[in-house]
């Protein structure tokens, strides 16, 4: 990981990441109108079942940030739609090739992709096609939007699978053992057939399965195999992949008591016709908010939930989880993310002085192996500015880069 992203909140975990990029040369005007409607389409009911899809778009994603795709799978490029300009057939195959160009960039990850070409027409528009849209202009646009739900659905489809798949108990098969990149190397020799080994393999699985559980919509089966990941992960001392564990339990915590969000406005999430999924309709009802932000007419159901943590018992996971992070070098990144997350927490429940604590944390980690990868010369300054106690929109951080 090299590059953090300062805007990064819980829910954040339950979203599937698409890049949007252009090919060959698109003017900035042209792209970033169609990038625009394209992050219109931000979620889709999933038919037939109560489940929402959330999608996260990035114009720009660093490729190697996408290699702990299997740490946390919300950081896995999933989705790439490119956008580009050809007005004649003749440069249509070397349209074409940069497209398949770009898909190796992220091609290790990705469920699908699409490519959506303005300008050309004749023979070659005719020729119907999955992942290609033809379109004459970039006025002449209209069914952006739903080739984007359609898109949005094929992901889903890959992801069930994945889910199902690693979610059943194949008893005979060898587990795979998931690692990030600065793992590899040390886990060369291990014994393969030893308990410690296989228990690692299972709790790090059932992390994952958990990850790809919440971003398919079933928010429970989530907590059920983080609470099952963090219980064998502890027990073997896998300190790294336990805080992983156990920010996820959070972040599925989080979504649950705070449908609304915890990112303020641009990252509270909207609902299609202005409406709540039924299970969070059912749960939260117009009206004042207690000190923790939750409504009070609700509040001990919620308190109830099966294996959702409290709203206290989440910052104390949350420092949990930091604490293992800061025990590798190479994890600065997500303990800094992990801190605004939980900053922004705090920030809804009302809670100033425990999230100064945070920010101060976030401000003395050590961030020395990401600097020098950065664009642009100079440090990261991560100021604090104000944190509004009185509403769930807030300004939490201001970040510069001098």
């Amino acid at each position: 990981m090299s590059v953090p992203d300062y805007m990064q909140c819980a829910e954040d975990h339950q979203t599937l990441l698409v890049v949007v990029q252009p090919v060959g040369i698109v003017s900035e005007e042209n792209f970033f109108r169609i990038y625009k409607r394209i992050c219109s389409v931000s979620q889709i009911s999933v038919r037939d079942s109560q489940r929402v899809l959330y999608i996260r778009y990035r114009h720009h994603y660093p490729p190697e940030n996408n290699e702990w795709g299997d740490f946390q799978t919300h950081r896995k490029v999933v989705g790439l739609i490119t956008i580009t300009d050809c007005f004649s057939a003749k440069d249509w195959p070397q349209t074409f090739e940069k497209f398949h160009v770009q898909k190796e960039i992220y091609g290790s990850t990705l469920y699908d992709s699409r490519l959506f070409v303005f300008g050309l027409q004749g023979e070659i528009v005719e020729q119907p096609r999955t992942d290609v849209a033809f379109y004459p202009n970039y006025e002449d646009c209209q069914t952006v939007e739903k080739r984007i739900e359609d898109f949005i659905e094929s992901l889903f489809i890959v992801l069930e699978s994945k889910r199902l798949d690693r979610a059943t108990d194949k008893s005979g098969d060898k587990i795979p053992l998931l690692c990030v990149p600065f793992e590899k190397k040390d886990f060369v020799g291990l014994d393969i057939d030893s308990r410690h080994y296989k228990k690692r393999c299972q709790g790090r699985m059932r992390k994952h399965v958990g990850d790809l559980c919440l971003q398919a919509g079933m928010l429970q089966d989530s907590l059920v195999h983080y609470h099952m990941s963090v219980e064998l992960l502890r027990s073997v001392n896998d300190f790294l992949w336990l805080g992983a564990a156990l920010e996820g339990l959070c972040s599925a915590s989080v979504i649950y008591h705070y449908p609304g969000g915890t990112g303020g406005k641009s990252g509270a999430r909207r609902f299609q016709g202005s409406t709540l999924p039924a299970e969070a309709a059912n749960r939260h009802w117009p009206g004042a908010l207690t000190t923790n932000g939750i409504n009070p007419d609700t509040s001990t159901e919620i308190g109830r939930a099966k294996n959702c943590l409290s709203p206290e018992d989440i910052i104390d996971k949350y420092k949990e989880a930091i604490s293992y992070y800061s025990k590798y070098k190479n994890a600065g990144v997500i303990e800094l993310e992990a801190c605004i997350k939980a900053v922004r927490v705090l920030a809804i429940q009302k809670r100033s002085m425990e999230a100064s604590e945070f920010l101060q944390n976030a401000v003395y980690i050590n961030l020395r192996q990401v600097s020098v990868r950065l664009p642009i010369s100079g440090r990261v300054n991560l100021v604090l500015v104000e944190l509004t106690m009185n509403s769930a929109s807030f300004v939490l951080l201001r970040f510069s880069m001098p």
